[in-house]
């Protein structure tokens, strides 16, 4: 399989200055979103849309109604950063949309409910961990789907999430994902770590621990393949529309690294 242009920049913000200058692509001065959403935070541009899901309340009012229109660069440099990722997110999805060309392995999510259609992605993202049975994932913003696949697939997994909280079978939800790196076999978080900032620190520790990072990614689903031989291992990518929005059947894209993602 061809695999996708490894990145070469040694976190997040190094990437976002690669776009800036036109390293990656056309210069982004000369590119405009077409439409903005407020449905999380997701930005239309041409062939491409690029999301960063934030928590409700998380934006200033106007935030995304500004974003309509302005060019690229401007929002590659904007304040905030999970505009910074939703529009690095449709940079990148445009220059380089999810094919096999790039490493992509299109997964159909088929037809059916929001669970049902939840349980299938759930599956294909677990294919993607390195872990036997008896082993333990750090699951970094839980998703009681994945929680339940690797539950099916006898491993344990270890909650995680800023919010706290319990998952549904009343398991505490811890929320210092560093200080459990060490004691699991394989990290798997979601893309919601680029918008929150957490993102690099978690590449760091899994790659120090030598702990494969798998994301499961709607937020900066372009982003992250970028960092693949990086510290990821492998990347399951939902680009917008999102399973949860339409009951008929859908594409997600898995890549995965040449290193095994831990050097």
């Amino acid at each position: 399989m061809t695999t996708v242009s490894r990145a070469s920049a040694p976190c997040f913000d190094a990437l976002l200055g690669r776009a800036l200058r036109g390293e990656l692509g056309p210069d982004p001065l000369t590119r405009r979103i077409a439409v903005a959403l407020s449905l999380i935070h997701s930005l239309r541009l041409d062939r491409a849309v690029g999301s960063c899901a934030v928590e409700p309340g998380a934006l200033p009012a106007g935030t995304v109604e500004d974003c309509a229109g302005a060019d690229v660069a401007a929002l590659l440099a904007h304040p905030l950063l999970p505009v910074r990722v939703a529009a690095l997110d449709a940079y990148l999805g445009d220059v380089m949309p999810h094919v096999p060309a790039h490493g992509a392995e299109p997964v159909t999510v088929p037809a059916g409910s929001s669970l049902e259609r939840s349980r299938a992605r759930a599956a294909a993202v677990v294919d993607l961990l390195d872990a036997s049975p008896g082993g333990t994932v750090l699951v970094v913003g839980v998703v009681n789907s994945l929680l339940a696949e690797l539950r099916l697939r006898g491993l344990t997994g270890i909650p995680c999430d800023l919010k706290g909280g319990t998952t549904e079978w009343g398991e505490p939800i811890g929320t210092d994902a560093l200080g459990e790196v060490g004691r699991c076999d394989a990290v798997l978080a979601s893309g919601m770590t680029l918008g929150n900032g957490t993102f690099d620190p978690l590449r760091r520790s899994a790659r120090e621990h030598r702990k494969p990072l798998v994301m499961f990614a709607q937020t900066g689903s372009a982003v992250l393949p970028r960092f693949l031989d990086a510290g990821v291992a492998a990347v399951c990518a939902e680009p917008y529309p999102f399973f949860w929005l339409d009951g008929g059947p859908g594409t997600i894209h898995r890549y995965r690294a040449d290193d095994g993602g831990t050097s």
